[in-house]
């Protein structure tokens, strides 16, 4: 069957008496590589009527002006059309399959007097799990305006990073737009590809009235030798951790680093030309080998919890792989205690960090729930009393405590046992006197009642007598 991955721009321009070139992309499977490629045009009865196809068709009045290349290696044909005219003008479609109602991409046509040059769209390939880089052409110098990385819908672009510091909760980690140059231009970083990922992007400036637009298609090769694997680490407050980052060791790069993800920026830690971030001096090193460099991380804390990312840069390119670490409170379980990781980069391999499995479990407590387990990096579960806190539960007046694992809840929680009349919280403190009070008050009344009945009991042995 033919792959359902076609790709091409949605809107083009040209000159009354200029040309336009119009670029398709398809995944290049044999039966897209063999199969019939067209250009049609909707005529107002919603026929889309051939100009022309790959079987050397031309429609009448289209001959000597139009022209169709196909090259199934690269998983690409074009379209160009010369002495364009205004009856030009309209929405077409390139597609493939027998038929003009197959695979296919619509697209419109404007045929203006005097049409700017368009930029022709860039074509990026990447493998499973990998990175590619992205050059984003601007033209303008202006470095207050909004950088923007957008994919293509139907008929919206949904906005995956901006410079404002905005990334979709799909990308996460996996995606960062570099400042402009001096040319203005900028890149596009974006890592741990998914099948998903392919498809039609813009990217570009906007601000001062005027946007800055490019068109990327990026098809993402699903047959990937790299194996896919858990991109978590997990440390304890006070521990190290440690993890590879590997690179083509064939490859040649500028420059190789660890930097922090944050909110669509990278802040380099370390590199391989000596360079540590300040406040990691003393805590941070790496050791190099062929191929990867190692970093081990000392004196864990809890705000070194978040992304980081792997880094190979050589010239425009830059290969990076992501790795999430977690880091939770508790006691380790061995006297020096580390986790061990791989994130790798390159031309072959792009592989994630691995995850240490830890169990946490606490006695039980009156009026509190003590049990949590945790495990591949997530948060050891904690109970606390009389409070609700993030990622706890409140039940009645017990709390369960939960397992965190990035921003999603999960594991196995078993509630601890606690008193059916444990003392309802008060703002004042009542609920840390009432459990002293209420036993001595009860033993008030007990003693008050058997005096009242002892009482009583005498008094009718004097009537009795």
């Amino acid at each position: 069957p033919v792959s359902s991955s076609l790709y091409g721009s949605r809107f083009l321009a040209g000159g009354l008496g200029g040309s336009i070139t119009h670029q398709c992309f398809y995944s290049p499977t044999p039966a897209n590589k063999h199969d019939r490629k067209y250009w049609c045009k909707i005529a107002r009865n919603g026929v889309c009527h051939t100009i022309v196809s790959s079987g050397s068709y031309t429609a009448s009045g289209y001959e000597g002006r139009v022209a169709l290349g196909d090259n199934p290696q690269n998983g690409t044909f074009t379209v160009t059309m010369t002495g364009l005219r205004s009856s030009d003008a309209g929405t077409y479609r390139c597609g493939i399959g027998g038929t003009n109602e197959e695979l296919y991409v619509s697209l419109n046509l404007t045929v203006l007097a005097d049409a700017p040059p368009s930029r022709p769209t860039q074509l990026i390939h990447g493998e499973l799990h990998g990175s590619v880089t992205v050059l984003c052409p601007s033209g303008d110098t202006h470095r207050d305006e909004e950088r923007f990385w957008c994919k293509m819908g139907r008929s919206i672009c949904t906005l995956i990073a901006s410079s404002d510091g905005y990334v979709g909760w799909r990308y996460q980690g996996r995606v960062l737009l570099s400042p402009q140059d001096s040319s203005g231009a900028f890149r596009v970083l974006m890592n741990d590809l998914k099948k998903e990922d392919s498809g039609l992007y813009l990217c570009g400036t906007r601000g001062r009235g005027q946007d800055s637009l490019q068109e990327v298609v990026l098809q993402v090769a699903t047959a990937s030798a790299t194996p896919r694997r858990p991109k978590v680490l997990s440390g304890t407050v006070g521990a190290s951790v440690a993890f590879q980052c590997h690179h083509d060791p064939k490859g040649s790069y500028e420059k190789k680093y660890l930097c922090r993800w944050r909110a669509g920026s990278c802040s380099v830690l370390l590199d391989d030309e000596g360079f540590v971030l300040e406040p990691y001096r003393g805590r941070i090193q790496t050791g190099s080998g062929r191929g990867s460099f190692t970093v081990l991380l000392r004196q864990l804390r809890e705000e070194d919890a978040g992304w980081y990312w792997c880094g190979a840069r050589a010239g425009h390119a830059e290969l990076t792989a992501p790795l999430k670490l977690h880091v939770h409170r508790g006691r380790a379980t061995s006297p020096n205690p580390a986790s061990h990781s791989t994130a790798t980069h390159g031309s072959v391999t792009h592989g994630m960090g691995t995850a240490t499995k830890r169990t946490v479990t606490k006695g039980t407590r009156m009026g509190t729930a003590t049990k949590g387990t945790a495990s591949k990096g997530t948060t050891p579960g904690t109970a606390t009393k009389g409070t609700a806190t993030m990622g706890t539960v409140t039940m009645g007046t017990a709390t369960m405590g939960t397992v965190t694992m990035g921003t999603a809840t999960k594991g196995t929680v078993t509630m601890g046992t606690f008193n059916p009349v444990a003392p309802l919280p008060s703002s004042s403190g009542g609920s840390q006197l009432l459990p002293v009070v209420l036993p001595a008050l009860l033993l008030l009344i007990s003693i008050t009642i058997t005096a009242l009945i002892l009482a009583k009991i005498k008094l009718q042995k004097k009537t009795g007598e």
